[in-house]
């Protein structure tokens, strides 16, 4: 390896002072300067306030996104400490919003018995990453303020006034020098707070979004805790039982746990350790999911719903159309990985699986019809297991026998590392043609696909395997599907779907995302779903190099600027009226091509889409097609 030539001396090694090493990597303490990072600050000010109501202390928040995306958070907690810290010889309140890893929540004896947040840095990050904060704080009798710009006091801390209450209040506008975006998305916010508002039983959380003429409000308070919210998650699904299971125990660790089965056929468990989401899950997830196999077993058995010749039931069997949340409080959490997206703590899974293992058999024998109607579910839900294992391994020996193990329709491309390979998912043969033709034969594999897809929201996995037209879909990705899915083992590192822009594609469209997220949600989570954009119109006239237009808006400001005098309008009612070189040009090439990329940045409200849109009752799919109807463009009838 080639020396970089430069002299290694002490004056080269950086101290970065105060608040500068967050303004210089800022990635590192919030994920990104993306919109999502940007979110991510009003959730770091939102968790103290919720900490204060885990405390006992705070029974209101108050959320505004004022104009020009400031933000504003109001508590009624008992306000940031305003005496002088014995280290840092200034007041607490400016010592938490300008030192990292200040904070009241540190050790037995903090200020908190539980608590979310950054630890200590969530607070002076927000503080270091905006333009200016301001701080407002009533306790001890009086009214304080402090202000800061870019993480530095300008005002330190000073009474302004008397009051009788008591509570936080901070103003923050974010750096658009940092930041990708400002522009807050409401829904975004509303959704994370209703998430919050669940999770502390009695606390009222409002927003309300001031930036346009007729301000948004929403405001949440849930007694019924995550009864409420496992409710509100299968409000769209049938249920095999109306009320959820409850659990509840305030011991050493409390624990909080409900449980719903719907006839659906995904499993939705949601996991969360003081208030953190924990996308991973971790010990707390492992103590559920071992005690429900365990008790479901154990009632079966003992009740001959099992015969002595009958295999014991799978996890994922009596998981089958449960959903469940789980919310622990850990004093001193350990989380793996800086996300904090899985519980590393062990003695949590003998805490959740002893509470769990005594209240659900207790409440299986008290419900009889309820234990009953779920097992019938769970035994279902088995033999399609088996039968989908045959499916499965009919798959892999057609694979190892055939002289190919990718479907005949596939066109696939030369170049072998996964990573530069991108697949098209074609609807319609002719459109098929005219991809295989112009697409670039190195990198670009295309799969067309004909005929009606499966709605996979109604199906079981026996079912998918056994589909003809999933089934080129699957072999195409080489990955597996389900729990058998492994995302290291994928063919390509983009795979496209393309389809028109009529409500047919719309169609194709919905039912592949559909089919990725239920059975391959890791390609979706990981970033490799793209939908390829089209072009709706193509302008033509004499002399002039032919103009395409994505869009009603992007048509209209090229007729503006070109002129409409001789101009031909085409309007492409699908992909098949595009010749190969068209379709290269527009759509396939990676120099002038637009792709959307697919994420799933909150799974409760894309199950939540999914489920409206491809599931079996009627009422909740008529009521957001007439609230959505008005968002739709470019729509064929």
């Amino acid at each position: 390896m080639e020396k970089y030539e430069h002299e290694y001396k002490a004056d080269q090694i950086q101290v970065l002072e105060g608040l500068e090493a967050v303004r210089k990597r800022p990635g590192m303490y919030i994920g990104s300067v993306s919109a999502r990072g940007l979110h991510h600050l009003v959730y770091e000010i939102v968790d103290n306030s919720v900490d204060e109501a885990l405390a006992g202390y705070c029974k209101n928040i108050n959320v505004t996104i004022e104009k020009g995306n400031i933000i504003k958070v109001e508590d009624d907690g008992r306000g940031i400490p305003v005496d002088i810290h014995p280290k840092t010889k200034i007041s607490a309140a400016e010592t938490v919003y300008t030192v990292l890893h200040a904070g009241g929540k540190f050790g037995g004896d903090s200020g908190y018995k539980v608590s979310g947040g950054l630890h200590g840095v969530g607070s002076s990050v927000v503080n270091a990453l905006s333009t200016w904060t301001e701080v407002t704080i009533q306790r001890d009798g009086g009214i304080f303020k402090m202000s800061f710009e870019k993480g530095k006091t300008v005002n330190p801390l000073k009474r302004i006034g008397d009051s009788d209450k008591t509570g936080t209040t901070v103003r923050f506008l974010a750096d658009d020098t940092i930041f990708e975006t400002l522009e807050y998305d409401y829904e975004i916010l509303e959704n994370r707070l209703r998430e919050m508002a669940f999770l502390t039983k009695g606390l009222r959380i409002t927003i309300t979004d001031e930036r346009e003429e007729t301000p948004k409000k929403a405001e949440f308070c849930y007694e019924g805790g995550l009864n409420s919210f496992v409710e509100y998650l299968n409000k769209n699904k049938e249920k095999l039982h109306e009320k959820p299971v409850y659990i509840e125990k305030n011991g050493e660790i409390p624990i909080e746990i409900a449980i719903q089965y719907t006839t659906s056929y995904s499993e939705n468990i949601y996991s969360f350790v003081n208030n953190i989401n924990t996308i991973e899950g971790g010990t707390h997830l492992e103590g559920f999911k071992r005690s429900l196999t365990k008790v479901f077993n154990d009632y079966a058995r003992s009740h001959n719903i099992l015969k002595e010749k009958d295999s014991n039931l799978q996890g994922e069997d009596i998981r089958e159309g449960i959903t469940a949340v789980i919310s622990v409080k850990v004093k001193e959490p350990q989380f793996e990985g800086q996300t904090k997206t899985k519980l590393g703590n062990s003695e949590v899974t003998g805490a959740v699986q002893s509470v769990m293992n005594e209240e659900l058999s207790a409440f299986l024998e008290e419900n009889p019809s309820v234990a009953k109607a779920i097992l019938e579910k769970c035994i279902s839900a088995s033999r399609a297991r088996e039968a989908a294992r045959k499916a499965r391994e009919l798959v892999r020996r057609k694979n190892v026998l055939d002289s190919t193990t990718l479907p005949g329709k596939l066109a696939d491309c030369s170049e072998k590392d996964a990573s530069l390979c991108e697949v098209y998912i074609v609807e319609g043969d002719s459109a098929g043609g005219s991809a295989k033709q112009g697409r670039d034969r190195k990198y670009q594999a295309i799969l067309p696909l004909w005929g009606k897809m499966l709605n996979v929201e109604k199906s079981r996995a026996d079912k998918i395997y056994n589909n003809d037209k999933l089934q080129p879909v699957i072999l195409a990705i080489g990955a597996g599907i389900g729990n058998d899915f492994d995302i290291t083992k994928i063919r390509y590192g983009k795979v496209i779907i393309m389809a028109d822009a009529d409500v047919d594609g719309a169609h194709i469209r919905t039912l592949l995302l559909t089919f990725f997220f239920r059975y391959m949600r890791p390609l979706v989570e990981n970033g490799n779903v793209y939908l390829a954009q089209p072009p709706l119109y193509k302008l033509s006239r004499k002399g002039m190099k032919d103009v395409y237009c994505y869009t009603d808006e992007q048509l209209n400001e090229k007729l503006e600027e070109l002129g409409r005098d001789g101009m031909n309008i085409q309007r492409y009612k699908g992909l098949g009226e595009m010749n190969p070189e068209q379709l290269w040009e527009t759509t396939m090439n990676p120099e002038t091509r637009t792709l959307v990329q697919v994420t799933v940045d909150d799974a409760i409200k894309a199950d939540e889409i999914f489920t409206v849109l491809m599931g079996d009752e009627i009422a909740p799919r008529r009521k957001f097609i007439e609230e959505n109807a008005k968002y739709v463009k470019n729509l064929d009838i």
